[in-house]
């Protein structure tokens, strides 16, 4: 501790006094994708050099501990604040060449001035009161954070995205996850309309990467140097079979043939309970990208209802509420037809079909004559 404290000191004092020389070199670093939650989506970083100094330190924007109090409610309600750090080139190459991912270098075409800018505003974004900042998924993560703050640096904000096409924002994500069924099918449905928008904007470190290639600024390439400063070993990772849609199918298929009252309530139990949570996620949090959430109309809270009905033996209240689920499943696969998740969650849609249609369906009891 003394040590990194002694460390740290040093390197404040060198960012603050020592100016950046004519051989420094700004670049921004992309790391690729694997198969930990964590790293699904890659990472992006900027990289500052300087060969007349021996510097050689990384800006990264994507830090956040674990050890924050009520981390995964914060991380829910979209208040968990992450943060900026600088440390040592080698320390992050290190790291990333354990966790066998791919680093690939483009380093900009700046000027003198416009280096010692950047610089001198990445130092001051690791002060206490500005290194923390709110994160959010889409709009502010360690994708953006490099892109703003290039951008105020620039000339013009020239860091802008050029691919766009007519894909969503769902659609772009949707094959990161595709060795990893159950979170697909999580991020899928906790997702809102938000996602649902075309993707005007960058957000994700290889779209970062593609849309530098093609930059111009000042009637220049930005990017003056591309290269590979690691290349991770190619792995042929094989999902589990419980990390697929079979899985998934073998569970509800036993549901759907059981067909009795104890399995029937744990399944809508387990659905009713997932909506709820939606529905009170959508009051408490913040993220924008969860919220006007209508897979609600697959998870309905209102099958805790059913649950009390079928316990209760009310046959009458049953069906009425399962009719009023089944209308609900109805508009949910009309409006569903052209998303990309719809076959993900196909099997959930028809294993609540079949068994409302058997709730339906189902013959009221006749009380014994009055003697």
């Amino acid at each position: 501790l003394l040590l990194a404290f002694i460390l740290f000191f040093c390197w404040k004092n060198y960012s603050q006094l020592t100016p950046i020389t004519p051989n420094s070199k700004v670049s921004i670093l992309t790391v690729g994708v694997a198969n930990e939650s964590h790293s699904l989506y890659g990472h992006t970083a900027l990289r500052i050099q300087d060969a007349s100094n021996g510097f050689d330190y990384i800006y990264n924007y994507g830090m956040f501990d674990f050890r924050t109090e009520n981390f995964i409610l914060k991380f829910v309600k979209g208040d968990l604040q992450y943060y900026a750090a600088a440390y040592s080139y080698d320390d992050f190459e290190y790291n990333y060449r354990v966790e066998n991912r791919s680093i690939y270098e483009q380093v900009l075409n700046l000027s003198l001035e416009e280096k010692q800018l950047l610089f001198e505003k990445l130092n001051a974004s690791l002060n206490p009161e500005t290194k923390f900042y709110t994160y959010k998924f889409i709009d502010r993560n360690c994708t953006t954070k490099v892109i703003d703050i290039l951008n105020q640096v620039l000339e013009d904000k020239p860091i802008q995205k050029k691919n766009i096409t007519d894909a969503t924002y769902r659609e772009v994500l949707f094959p990161y996850a595709k060795n990893h069924f159950y979170q697909k099918l999580g991020i899928n449905i906790i997702f809102g309309t938000k996602v649902d928008e075309q993707e005007t904007k960058i957000f994700l470190p290889f779209d970062l990467y593609e849309n530098l290639k093609i930059i111009s600024y000042k009637n220049k390439p930005l990017v003056q140097e591309s290269k590979m400063l690691f290349e991770a070993t190619a792995v042929d990772y094989k999902p589990s079979f419980w990390d697929t849609i079979y899985s998934l199918i073998g569970i509800l298929l036993i549901v759907v043939f059981l067909n009795n009252k104890s399995t029937k309530i744990i399944y809508f139990g387990c659905i009713g309970s997932i909506g709820l949570l939606f529905s009170l996620i959508g009051l408490y949090s913040f993220h924008k990208e969860i919220l006007w959430n209508y897979n609600i109309f697959l998870f309905k809270p209102l099958y805790l209802l059913l649950i009390y009905f079928t316990v209760k033996d009310n046959t009458e209240w049953s069906k009425k509420i399962a009719l009023t689920c089944l209308l609900s499943l109805v508009i949910y696969v009309l409006y569903m037809i052209n998303k990309v998740h719809l076959l993900i969650v196909l099997p959930i849609i028809v294993t609540n079909l079949l068994l409302l249609l058997r709730e339906i369906s189902k013959k009221e009891k006749l009380l014994p004559p009055v003697e």
